[in-house]
C-alpha cells in the first residue's frame, strides 16, 4: 500500500474516531429518542446541534468539517494513485494532513483559537500541494 492510500485509511479511521466522539455524549446528552429521530426541527424544538452541550456541538461541527476535507483529500489521493505520481513529496502531504486533522479535533473541540484554523489550514494546503505536485509531476 501506498503511503498516500495508507494515509486515506487511517483519515477513515480518524472519521470513525471523530463520529463516536461526538455520537456517544450526544446520546447521552439528547437520548435515543431525539437522536435516532427523523431530526426535523418542528418535532424537536430547534436543530439537535443546538440543543447539544458546547464541547458536544464542536465535536459535531469538527466531525463535519472533517466529511468536507475527506472529500478533498480522497479526489488528491486517486489523482496522485491513478497518474502514478507518488512521490516523497505527497507521501509527506498526505501525512501531514492526516497529522493536522488528528491535532484539528482537540483544537476545535477545546476552542484553542487559533490552532484550529491553523490545522485546518495545514491539512487544507496539504492536500492542495498534493494535486499541484500530481499535475506538475504528470506534465
Amino acid at each position: 500500500m501506498t503511503p498516500e492510500l495508507l494515509t486515506l485509511a487511517l483519515a477513515f479511521l480518524l472519521q470513525i474516531v471523530q463520529f463516536a466522539l461526538m455520537s456517544v455524549p450526544a446520546n447521552r446528552e439528547l437520548g435515543p429518542g431525539k437522536t435516532a429521530s427523523p431530526r426535523d426541527r418542528s418535532r424537536l424544538g430547534g436543530s439537535l446541534e443546538d440543543q447539544l452541550s458546547e464541547k458536544t456541538a464542536r465535536l459535531y461541527r469538527a466531525l463535519n468539517n472533517h466529511f468536507e476535507g475527506l472529500i478533498l483529500f480522497t479526489i488528491a489521493v486517486v489523482v496522485v494513485e491513478l497518474s502514478v505520481t507518488n512521490s516523497a513529496f505527497t507521501a509527506a502531504c498526505g501525512w501531514t494532513y492526516l497529522a493536522a486533522r488528528i491535532l484539528y479535533v482537540p483544537a476545535y473541540a477545546y476552542g484553542w483559537v487559533p490552532w484550529r484554523s491553523v490545522f485546518f489550514g495545514i491539512g487544507f494546503f496539504a492536500t492542495l500541494f498534493m494535486v499541484i505536485a500530481a499535475l506538475i509531476h504528470g506534465l
